[in-house]
């Protein structure tokens, strides 16, 4: 392979674009924590209506846009719904119990979805000695589940479902531009079926830094307290803000270059009889290299050596993610060093 170590382990790790950078250094700037910086406030003017709500948030972290939007939404003893495997449930360490004192009940579902007769099945009825059914938590799109998208008359059942039960709903949107992008759909299409949405930079669309949360004006103000109380106020965050909005101007038409790049490494990958490769929708490729006889920690030991990395799913399953910083040119250079590793395998 080449020089270039080839990181498909996550769209969180490509670098900020010297153009980016250039926007940053530029930026205007001022006390985001007093609501003074210019370039905070742009964004989130821009991100409530991109979202299709009131009023918005910029938060450090998209675990901590969820976790703000269980606060706000949730009492002690709570229960939210949200898929087996959410990041919520899975990858957020515990934060729903740690700092709401809510559990979350799992709901089961191929690719990460799930239906509204499956939704309605895990709604408590109302006695003193169950927990209370308050929130659900959708993800769009689906990590776990391969990178999938929510067709939009899917999700807006399961929405329907939720309102007739007064629970409260949460947009898990880390990948929300993903999901448009491949849908063809606009962010807010789905962003304002829920009452609070979260949307995440540092994936996708390229940024160094942040995530923003948008909701009814009402629920924002709330969300600012608990922004507060974990330390989540700024100062001259208009640097960061600034690189986010640049992402919103150049790296949102070049998502559908990601996904493309995905449906790529799939079919190369497919070529090679004893790896197993799911279905691609976005910009996740799934796969399962049980049929050559080695464990994924292994497998990927094997790549890192020939200069390329991905991220261990399981035993025998891979997670490999295109992003801002690989090419067509990269996709191939792997796939051709994957069909060597199994042939020598």
């Amino acid at each position: 392979m080449s020089n270039k170590f080839i990181d498909l382990y996550s769209d969180t790790k490509s670098k900020p674009t010297p153009e980016m950078r250039r926007a940053i250094a530029d930026a205007e700037v001022g006390d985001e924590q007093a609501e003074e910086d210019p370039s905070v406030i742009q964004l989130l003017e821009r991100s409530a209506s991109l979202l299709g709500q009131e009023a918005a948030i910029f938060l450090p972290s998209g675990t901590m846009a969820n976790e703000v939007a269980i606060l706000v939404s949730c009492q002690p003893g709570d229960e939210i719904i949200a898929h087996e495997n959410s990041h919520i449930l899975n990858f957020e360490g515990g934060a729903a119990a740690a700092l709401a004192g809510v559990m979350v009940r799992p709901v089961a579902g191929e690719r990460g979805l799930f239906d509204e007769q499956t939704l309605q099945a895990k709604i408590r009825p109302n006695k003193r000695h169950l927990p209370v059914s308050r929130l659900v938590a959708i993800e769009q799109t689906t990590n776990i589940g391969g990178g999938a998208v929510w067709p939009l008359e899917l999700m807006q059942s399961v929405v329907q479902c939720a309102r007739k039960q007064n629970l409260a709903l949460h947009l898990d949107g880390a990948r929300l531009m993903n999901a448009s992008v491949a849908s063809g759909l606009q962010p807010d299409d789905f962003g304002r079926l829920f009452d609070t949405v979260y949307l995440d930079f540092t994936k996708a669309l390229g940024a160094p830094f942040g995530s923003v949360l948008a909701g009814k004006t009402e629920c924002i103000e709330r969300a600012w307290r608990w922004k507060q109380r974990l330390g989540g106020s700024m100062r001259q965050a208009g640097m960061m803000a600034a690189a986010c909005l640049y992402s919103l101007d150049h790296h949102v038409d070049r998502i559908a270059r990601d996904h493309d790049n995905a449906r790529l490494l799939a079919n190369l990958l497919a070529d090679v009889p004893a790896i197993a490769v799911d279905t691609v929708e976005t910009n996740m490729v799934y796969f399962d290299v049980s049929g050559l006889g080695v464990s994924a920690e292994d497998f990927n030991r094997r790549l890192v050596d020939e200069g390329a990395r991905m991220s261990i799913q399981g035993l025998t399953r891979l997670r490999a993610v295109t992003h801002l910083d690989i090419d067509r040119e990269d996709i191939v250079q792997v796939a051709e060093t994957i069909k060597r590793m199994a042939e020598s395998i």
